[in-house]
């Protein structure tokens, strides 16, 4: 196999994590609420020495396409940029807890029961792509930044940086969008037990708190 070949044939594959049908996400606001509640993602790609992974906020944009685009931006000195055209793997998740079968009032009377993790995870498919104009990235910097520092006794502007030394640091990043091809949800949340073993796990969470 040519590796021509190889490349075309690894771009047209599209692997769906695995996902129990009662764990399937149906609703794709839940989703997106997920993407922008946790919005740290994990991007993995094909780079010159085999699969890469870069950690980097993303934001989920409605530009009209049928699925939206994720938008954030990098260090100029990471490579990943430079994969402008290629396809990315983007995963988002919730934070996870253990499910110990004690949380389970069911287990008083049958101990056939295990432990297990229970978290959400979105699975993205898109193609990388460069936010070109200076201005559009400052835009995104600002709407990210006015939404993190809400709450703040004081929100932080962009504007308060002085302009010598924002210019500075706009140089040394690149706005990057990755387009939206597929997208998967996973929600395991002990939908698969009783609701009374569910109203175990809650309870059980809340305690911990």
């Amino acid at each position: 196999m040519s590796l021509g070949y190889w490349l075309k044939y690894q771009s047209s594959v599209r692997v769906d994590m695995y996902t129990p049908k009662h764990f399937k996400s149906a609703d794709r606001q839940s989703e997106l609420q997920l993407i922008a509640d946790f919005p740290l993602a994990t991007i993995v790609h094909g780079g010159a020495a085999g699969l890469e992974a870069n950690l980097i906020p993303l934001y989920w944009y409605d530009d009209g396409s049928e699925l939206g685009v994720l938008r954030g931006h990098v260090a100029r000195a990471n490579p990943l940029w430079q994969q402008a055209g290629s396809e990315l793997l983007v995963l988002f998740q919730s934070p996870s807890q253990y499910i110990s079968p004690g949380f389970y009032p069911s287990k008083a009377r049958d101990p056939r029961v295990v432990p297990t993790w229970n978290y959400s995870a979105v699975q993205i498919h898109g193609q990388l792509k460069l936010i070109e104009s200076g201005e559009a990235l400052l835009q995104l910097l600002t709407e990210v930044t006015t939404r993190h520092e809400q709450g703040q006794a004081r929100p932080w502007l962009v504007s308060d940086a002085p302009a010598p030394y924002l210019e500075k640091m706009l140089a040394a990043i690149v706005g990057v969008e990755i387009q939206i091809q597929q997208q998967y949800g996973k929600f395991k949340q002990s939908q698969n037990q009783s609701a009374a073993n569910q109203a175990g796990v809650r309870a059980a969470l809340v305690a911990r708190i």
